[in-house]
C-alpha cells in the first residue's frame, strides 16, 4: 500500500525525489506515512484537504480488499 500512496503522491509534487513512504501494521490496521519535500506539502494537502482526503479513500478501499482498516500519516 505504500507503494500506491508513493506513486500517487509523486505524480501530484514537484520534486518526486523527495517523496518517501514507510509503512507499519498492527493487527488490522496499516498506518503509511508520507513524507514529502517543504514546498510540496501544500500540494499533497490540497485545498480545505481535499486532495489529502482522496489519497485517505483510494488507500481505505485497497485497505478493504485486505479485510483491513488504513491510516494515512502526511509528514514535513
Amino acid at each position: 500500500m505504500k507503494e500506491l500512496v508513493a506513486y500517487i503522491a509523486k505524480s501530484l509534487v514537484d520534486h518526486p525525489e523527495e517523496v518517501k513512504t514507510a509503512e507499519t501494521g498492527e493487527d488490522d490496521t496499516v498506518t503509511v506515512e508520507l513524507t514529502v519535500a517543504k514546498d510540496d506539502l501544500g500540494k499533497v494537502i490540497g485545498k480545505q484537504g481535499r486532495t489529502a482526503r482522496a489519497i485517505r479513500s483510494i488507500l481505505a478501499a485497497a485497505a478493504g480488499k485486505e479485510n483491513k482498516r488504513s491510516r494515512l500519516d502526511i509528514l514535513e
